[in-house]
């Protein structure tokens, strides 16, 4: 999906920019955070994947608050309120000839959508609240909090700094953080900054929620380090009828971590349908590379176009495809971990002959098909990457033990934490032959024994390839049950995803 075209709503005396996606049957308004810049969006494969999958069964109508990316600037000495603000909302959807439609509120967007639900009951169908609060000093920051965050602001805006505040697991990423940096940039101005949190800190909604009268659903990260866990479940208390959902994670941002497992809950909740994720979703690995800063020179310019073209030669050899390639790395994937780790040793051979830093990382899990450059196994394998040294390349344990008779050797590294700091992945280093250690510490295979007679029914038609759905109408169990037994399977056996779950069957001997 190419960049949707930019148009501007007028609300007031100002100019809100918007864009338009999509022919679903209903229309969905996306009312973003704190930061937002409608085109620069586009350029994260998380956000564009984000923006994809919401405009696949809606027609979705996303804008740029006042204040932000490309609508007008607010007078820092005349902030508007918060009624004011919501007006934009309509403006948007007047502009956008949107008589009634569902509303999707995300982090500080979740408010106006809620005032706009309750003032406004016949435009709004529906609302989904995500990373949501009704009072902000209450689940977002405290007053001395706030200035602290004023502070940072005025020494270190545009730098990237705040992304440990929202999203301290895409820290490692460098392609995300340096993302992260021009998205502050792009978003506003410190001046405008500064402006916005402040209007932010005096929100307090408590008193409405009871009036609103719509289909709502509230979504939230079970860890959230933005905005309180306990702001959404007060939220799903206080709205009537309201239905909660908790996500895993802590990142805050709807475009980081599990996407499509809010927008599969959205989907569902808005048309009736289980969302058909497990038809989107395929097994791969994924290799990221990491390359050292070097000073720029005519030498160093040479370096990194002649490791690009290696790097797109040795993936073509082994089987595999660029997803992302710049001067700072890239991130490559392919239909097993054998064929990423091969090529990540070819890689090493270029790099060290180049005289290049070059760090890598491979992690195999779930992945979009049509968009394998977003999502949780993207960010991790980043992360992988971004502990690995220079001349490295780290793996995960289940990546490595899937290579498994391939003739690869990998030795124990390290343990990191991701999104559940109680379940650290472990990482294994990829030896090169000259370097292979005498001894090394074996590998344990999950033990399918832990399992209940139920459970092991359950793995088997998941091993073979068969959605929640389909397994519950095989077994004549509901689709929350399957639901459950698969998350039981996967926390008994320490395995990542239902396709780990299958894999470990497959390997499974013959009785």
């Amino acid at each position: 999906m190419k960049t949707p075209e930019t148009r501007y709503a007028r609300s007031g005396d100002l100019r809100i920019a918007y864009q338009a996606t999509g022919q679903g049957a209903f229309d969905l308004v996306f009312v973003p955070g704190f930061l937002s810049n409608l085109e620069l969006h586009w350029e994260d494969p998380g956000y564009a994947h984000l923006m994809r999958r919401l405009s696949a069964f809606a027609r979705l109508i996303h804008f740029d608050t006042r204040g932000a990316g490309l609508s007008d600037r607010v007078d820092p000495e005349r902030l508007p309120s918060l009624e004011t603000r919501m007006d934009d909302v309509r403006a948007v959807m007047d502009a956008a000839g949107s008589g009634r439609a569902a509303l999707l509120g995300a982090g500080e967007g979740a408010p106006l959508a809620m005032l706009f639900a309750a003032t406004y009951p016949e435009r709004c169908r529906a609302l989904a609240l995500y990373g949501g609060y009704a009072s902000f000093h209450q689940w977002v920051l405290a007053p001395e909090a706030v200035e602290r965050f004023v502070a940072e602001v005025e020494r270190s805006w545009g730098t990237g700094a705040t992304l440990r505040a929202f999203a301290p697991g895409r820290v490692g990423d460098p392609h995300f953080s340096a993302w992260w940096a021009r998205f502050e940039r792009m978003s506003c101005s410190p001046t405008a900054a500064i402006a916005l949190a402040r209007m932010h800190a005096d929100i307090d909604l408590r008193g409405i929620l009871p009036s609103i009268q719509v289909p709502t659903l509230v979504l939230h990260r079970a860890n959230d380090v933005r905005v309180d866990p306990e702001a959404g479940r007060y939220l799903a208390r206080r709205i009537p009828g309201a239905r909660l959902v908790e996500l895993a994670g802590r990142d805050h941002p709807l475009w980081t971590g599990d996407i499509d497992r809010a927008v599969d809950a959205i989907e569902e909740y808005r048309t009736g349908m289980p969302a058909r994720a497990d038809q989107r979703r395929v097994l791969a690995a994924l290799l990221a590379l990491r390359l050292g800063d070097g000073r720029r020179s005519a030498l160093w310019d040479e370096r990194i176009e002649r490791f690009a073209a290696a790097t797109d030669a040795a993936a073509r050899r082994h089987g595999g495809v660029v997803l992302q390639l710049t001067e700072g790395g890239g991130l490559l994937r392919f239909d097993g971990p054998a064929r990423a780790a091969r090529c990540a040793e070819a890689l090493r051979e270029a790099a060290t002959a180049l005289r290049l830093p070059l760090a890598q990382g491979l992690h195999v899990g779930e992945v979009a098909a049509e968009d394998a450059g977003a999502g949780p196994t993207a960010a991790a394998t980043a992360r992988i990457a971004a502990h690995a040294m220079p001349g490295e390349a780290l793996a995960s344990a289940l990546a490595a033990e899937l290579t498994s008779g391939s003739g690869l050797h990998f030795v124990e590294r390290c343990e990191i934490a991701l999104e559940d700091p109680e379940r650290p992945l472990r990482l294994m280093a990829l030896m090169a032959e000259q370097h292979l250690e005498p001894a090394r510490r074996g590998l344990a295979e999950p033990d399918i024994a832990r399992l209940s007679i139920r459970e092991r029914q359950v793995l088997a038609l998941v091993a073979e390839g068969l959605s929640n759905p389909a397994v519950a109408g095989r077994l004549g169990l509901s689709e929350h049950t399957v639901k459950r037994h698969v998350a039981n399977i996967l926390m008994k056996l320490d395995l990542p995803t239902r396709a780990a779950a299958a894999a470990l069957i497959a390997r499974q001997p013959a009785d």
